[in-house]
């Protein structure tokens, strides 16, 4: 029964310890992201946790098995709570992280890791390798041989920062565009929501409130159609920018009832309006006017 037990218990500090080293690369991650944030986000591991790695190497220890199982689990619940922390901070949340070592000495280690995640709606793979070399009290990281994949989707913007940040190997810069351009994304669709919501007659969201269409609608000119589309563009060098143009669609038939300078100028006229009242009221206004229209 006792040789069942130790067992069991042995077997359940060895998932304690594989969940730790998991826990730790992630959180390892989040700290590169806020190093330029001037926060302190150290891990400041417990003397606890020593004690109890030190006691699975053979070092003499007090207390039994279940005082280790303990320690272990306190540790992993300390490690959870940290990089749950980091990520409310960060915005970005990890979905699962593996680690290959591929060479281990006194001064160096170099590791292989592969983290998966999510952005608000947008999906990421990160692999890179990872080393460490020690010079006395002092330990310098460096990271290579980075390699981003992302959905389809969000190629089309991202496809040039891509190359850019993987021949630079700046893992930082890729978070920290990753949350910008999020954020922006994330802009848009509240404002397209809203809109639709306040003007359901007049605003219409063909790919949904996270497309980058919207069409304004008047019910009594069929085939009539202003087309708001907002992109969210990004530079190779990070830089995150929206970009907003108005678009007609009008028949043929239409617009030989319409001087061309007229139809023309819509587009001008609305980008005199985003410089002047800035994005959302600019698209509330060209709502406006398609309302009052349909009113009189």
């Amino acid at each position: 029964m006792e040789e069942k037990m130790s067992v069991e218990n042995i077997e359940e500090v060895k998932m304690l310890e594989a969940q730790i080293t998991r826990l730790q690369a992630e959180v390892e991650l989040l700290k590169l992201q806020q190093q330029d944030n001037h926060k302190d986000m150290t891990m400041h591991f417990t003397d606890k946790c020593k004690d109890a790695l030190s006691y699975m190497c053979g070092k003499r220890q007090k207390g039994g098995k279940e005082e280790v199982l303990s320690k272990l689990k306190e540790e992993v619940e300390e490690l959870e709570e940290d990089l749950q922390r980091q990520s409310q901070i960060n915005g970005i949340s990890l979905n699962s992280c593996t680690i290959k070592t591929l060479q281990s000495s006194d001064n160096q280690l170099v590791q292989e890791l592969c983290v998966s995640g999510h952005c608000s709606e947008l999906v990421f793979q990160v692999e890179f390798q990872l080393s460490e070399v020690k010079e006395g009290q002092r330990s310098e990281r460096t990271i290579s041989s980075l390699n981003v994949v992302m959905d389809a989707s969000d190629l089309q913007n991202f496809s040039s920062f891509l190359s850019e940040v993987e021949e630079s190997k700046d893992l930082l810069l890729f978070f920290r565009t990753l949350r910008a351009y999020s954020d922006r994304c994330d802009d848009r669709c509240r404002s397209f929501q809203h809109f639709q919501d306040k003007y359901p007659s007049v605003v219409s969201l063909p790919g949904g409130s996270r497309s980058e269409v919207m069409t304004l609608n008047h019910p009594e000119l069929p085939g009539c159609v202003l087309l708001v589309n907002w992109s969210v563009e990004v530079s190779r060098e990070g830089g995150v920018a929206p970009k907003i143009d108005l678009l007609t669609k009008i028949p043929e038939t239409a617009l030989q009832m319409f001087p061309s300078q007229a139809v023309g100028g819509a587009a001008e006229a609305f980008q005199s309006l985003l410089r002047i009242l800035g994005p959302e009221a600019a698209i509330e206004s060209m709502i406006r006017a398609v309302s009052l229209s349909q009113e009189t």
